[in-house]
């Protein structure tokens, strides 16, 4: 378990699983949620009124992240300092256990990719979607070995896959088998999560792995792989904020909410204008090597925030395609996303 606070102010093998451990180091591993099913979680959660930025000062925001994520953009771009309210942090291993601890109130937002707010919304979870950031999904890839049979997604017939289960991976390597003409039972999937992943991968017991950056560019430069596909090809590279339904119904935190998406969406700005400033830092934030730091922020150079319901057809497509392959239940994606804090982001937005 891993919390920080933020207070108003081969040798290829090797290397890669020791940088990758590192990015991992910390990290919160969230297995028991309350996730529950009742009829009324995909109601508008009911808007309290607002109450001064100035009177937060005893609040503390609970809010989920992973290693390199929302704290360390915000930190970055200045856009901790002078907080009007604390905010506690919570590093997970990827989106999936985040929309746990929302359902479950361990915390009160998380940032995460296009596809854990699919499955924590067909469970029932207790989230709403309140902001949205689209980009290209470059940097989702599925990768084999260079040295490997496997040339094409089409090639993954029969093979072992690891993946992480819900992640924005898993989107990626469902929509690209359909596209290749095949169906998640015409591969073996191996759910596992990314430091799992790696030391498979790297030790050959999967043929391929679906997988984000930054762990796509520390593979890519420290193992000979080949990219059977990136996501920009299938679907939208999009990253969500997600908030629970407590969080929502409450005054103080919802206003500190709405503060908090500003700061995020400034801060993506700035990254996006100082691409080689954010690169370095985010290298230290994560402890890896600025090569495949830069990478990874080049694929990201095109974000841009965008209304919360800008995606939801697009995002419809990817919980449709998972409800056909009975993955999850069919839901409406809309149910789940929440405009409320679309005047503040206004000026941020671009079309999607």
């Amino acid at each position: 378990m891993s919390h920080s606070r933020t207070h108003p102010r081969t040798r290829h093998n090797s290397r890669t699983l020791a940088l990758i451990a590192a990015l991992l180091a910390g990290v919160l591993v969230f297995t028991s949620a309350c996730v529950t099913s009742e009829a009324d979680q995909a109601k508008e959660a009911a808007e309290p009124e607002r109450v001064p930025l100035d009177s937060l000062g005893d609040l503390t925001l609970q809010v989920g992240d992973q290693k390199g994520g929302t704290q360390s953009l915000l930190q970055a771009a200045g856009e901790l300092d002078e907080l009007p309210y604390q905010i506690e942090w919570s590093t997970f291993t990827s989106g999936p256990p985040q929309v746990e601890a929302l359902t479950a109130g361990q915390i009160d937002f998380a940032v995460t990719g296009n596809t854990p707010p699919i499955f924590g919304a067909s469970s029932g979870a207790r989230i709403k979607i309140v902001s949205a950031t689209n980009m290209a999904g470059e940097g989702d890839q599925i990768l084999s070995k260079a040295d490997s049979q496997i040339a094409s997604v089409a090639d993954l017939k029969g093979k072992k896959v690891a993946v992480g289960k819900g992640t924005s991976a898993h989107g990626n390597l469902l929509l690209q088998l359909q596209k290749a003409g095949l169906g998640i039972d015409d591969i073996e999937p191996v759910y596992l999560q990314p430091a799992e992943a790696s030391a498979a991968f790297s030790r050959g017991d999967v043929d391929a792995w679906a997988i984000w950056d930054p762990y796509t560019a520390l593979t890519e430069t420290t193992e000979h792989v080949r990219v059977l596909a990136t996501a920009e090809s299938v679907s939208n590279g999009a990253e969500f904020g997600l908030a629970s339904l407590d969080a929502l119904g409450d005054s103080k935190r919802s206003t500190a909410l709405a503060d908090l998406v500003q700061r995020i969406a400034r801060a993506s700005d700035w990254a996006a204008a100082n691409p080689d400033e954010w690169a370095e830092k985010y290298s230290q934030a994560v402890d890896v090597p600025l090569e495949p730091a830069k990478i990874a922020q080049r694929r990201r150079q095109d974000r841009q925030a965008v209304p919360a319901d800008a995606l939801n057809d697009s995002e419809q497509s990817i919980a449709d395609a998972f409800a056909d392959a009975e993955l999850i239940e069919p839901f409406s994606f809309a149910d789940f996303v929440d405009t409320r804090y679309a005047p503040d982001l206004e000026p941020y937005f671009d079309e999607p």
